[in-house]
């Protein structure tokens, strides 16, 4: 394909011996190719601009090499070489192409930050592919390697994840694995990484589905990794994991582990079992089977691209058979957002997502979450709510921290806890926002919704009650009222009105929308609010001046 102006890869003939000025002009081009790329970009050196592969002799490879790392030293990089490959040309000398990877060491705390999710059935060995992959040690079998990542004395009992756990995979400039295994803090891999990979370790039995909707629908990953045990293949939760990435639009890609327990046979199995289900024309997606490192790297930058691939990787936790194609794979995996789009959210007013609240002992009242957008600052003065009457309360940021490490700056998209000091623990809620108190944020108790239901098992009709997850909002809420028809049955679609049975939530037209009730589930998005105005809510005394509202 030709190479586009915008985006991070960038095509290059040859870099032999280039003047002085030239030399500036390449390296202002790989400046702005490294911003695209937020902080990453790839090189292909013996390919002509118009994609044409033409190759290079050894010494014209060596020679542009030299430079490319002279360019990367003048901007503060590292490059490494991610593969070679001969082309068939008509000369007797082979001609080679080479793919560099760039990658700035970070400056200021701005490491790349991208967000996994984990999901699968019980029993399919999440936990334990974390567990190796972030402590740098395998498995022996029996659930070593994931005591470290359960947070509860039940689930080591149990060896089940019932609650959302936050593990971090490191990667430096030179694209070596940052992680536990030597004896290092949460902030020294902080510290020595360019890219950070944040694993949610999220729950496979079926009893805890509602904490893994919320950890999708609320931490907002970049991507999913479904992962399938090969001797069992697609069992239990596996298919509605499967859709439920594919209704919050998550691309995702599949690891089959556990491969040291069965025959080749079984995994290829299981493979064809995955293939047959990705391309079904609910799913539509390609499969690539990813056996050598030149496929990994081929699939992150088209899993990126286009969203309809679906990398499959077949590895096992015990003896560490294709565990470093993974590494591989996430090492190159680029962010979905470029630098502009984050730049333009970074301009708009603070609005930060709370998901978890806790009491730290001499800090106060700690909450966790996502920056959605804006830029939030220690120190910054902010509103919270809607509280149950549906007013915002003020509140002071005192400090920041970012996986486990202090940070000054938190900017869009990136997740992070705010100690709030001796604000009252009582009066938040998961669900609430913490936004700038000029930005005037809508409630609302009754909201529509165009919705599909996915499955019924009788008809759902007005009167109905079912949990509906928005982002990090989970509330029951009943149907007041279907457009146009009395009920509806599986596979239909409608615009629905709901209304929350307990309190006000802060919503957005537009926003995905998940609810469910027992069996039923069904997908969607906000289509319009009621908004409850602020005169009504007692904003305005409450938040007179000199008056704190508590």
């Amino acid at each position: 394909p030709d190479q586009a102006e915008d985006g991070n890869i960038e095509y290059k003939l040859k870099l032999v011996n280039p003047s002085q000025y030239r030399f500036e002009h390449l390296v202002t081009q790989m400046k702005w190719r490294l911003q695209e790329g937020r902080g990453e970009a790839v090189y292909q050196i013996g390919v002509e601009d118009n994609g044409l592969l033409v190759g290079l002799s050894e010494e014209e490879m060596r020679a542009s090499l030299k430079t490319l790392r002279r360019m990367a030293e003048k901007v503060g990089a590292d490059i490494t070489v991610l593969r070679e490959r001969e082309v068939d040309y008509d000369s007797d000398v082979p001609r080679k192409i080479t793919e560099v990877l760039v990658r700035k060491v970070p400056d200021n705390q701005q490491f790349l930050d991208l967000r996994v999710a984990v999901l699968g059935n019980v029993d399919s060995g999440k936990s334990t592919l974390l567990g190796v992959l972030t402590q740098g040690e395998l498995d022996n079998g029996r659930g070593r390697a994931r005591l470290n990542l359960f947070r509860h004395l039940h689930e080591i009992q149990s060896g089940r994840t019932s609650s959302i756990s936050f593990e971090i995979l490191g990667f430096n400039s030179k694209g070596e694995v940052v992680n536990y295994s030597d004896s290092r803090t949460a902030e020294e891999i902080c510290e020595s990484s360019s890219k950070m990979i944040t694993f949610i370790d999220l729950a496979g039995h079926h009893k805890y589905l509602k904490t893994t909707i919320f950890g999708l629908t609320s931490y907002c990953p970049d991507f999913a990794m479904l992962v399938v045990s090969a001797n069992t293949g697609i069992a239990g939760t596996t298919r509605e994991h499967l859709g439920l990435a594919m209704a919050l639009k998550v691309p995702f890609f599949i690891v089959i582990s556990k491969v040291d327990l069965c025959s080749k046979a079984t995994v290829e199995r299981t493979v064809k079992q995955l293939e047959r289900i990705l391309k079904q024309p609910g799913c539509n997606k390609l499969p690539l089977l990813v056996t050598s490192d030149d496929d990994a790297v081929t699939a992150a930058q088209q899993f990126a691209q286009s969203p309809n691939i679906t990398p499959i990787f077949t590895l096992s936790s015990v003896s560490g058979e294709n565990l470093d194609l993974l590494k591989v794979f996430l090492n190159i995996l680029p962010p979905l957002t470029n630098s502009k789009e984050q730049e333009e959210l970074m301009q708009q007013l603070t609005e930060f997502q709370v998901d978890e609240i806790y009491t730290v002992p001499e800090v106060g009242t700690v909450v966790g979450g996502t920056l959605s957008s804006g830029i939030c600052r220690e120190g910054e003065n902010l509103v919270v709510g809607p509280t149950d009457d549906g007013k915002f309360l003020r509140l002071k940021v005192c400090s920041i921290q970012r996986n486990r490490s202090a940070c000054r700056v938190l900017r869009a998209g990136q997740a992070a806890t705010l100690a709030l000091g001796p604000f009252d623990r009582s009066l938040l809620r998961k669900g609430m926002v913490m936004v700038s108190p000029e930005m005037n944020p809508t409630i609302c108790s009754v909201f529509e919704a165009e919705i599909v239901l996915l499955f019924h098992a009788t008809t759902f009709r007005k009167g109905f009650q079912v949990t509906v997850h928005v982002g990090n909002v989970r509330q029951t809420a009943v149907v007041e009222k279907i457009h146009g028809k009395d009920k509806l049955r599986t596979g239909e679609k409608a615009v629905v009105c709901f209304r929350f049975i307990k309190h006000p939530e802060y919503l957005k037209i537009g926003a995905k929308l998940l609810f469910r009730e027992g069996v039923t589930k069904g997908i969607g998005h906000v289509t319009d609010l009621q908004a409850i105005t602020t005169k009504e809510n007692g904003l305005e005394e409450s938040l007179g001046p000199g008056q704190l509202s508590f």
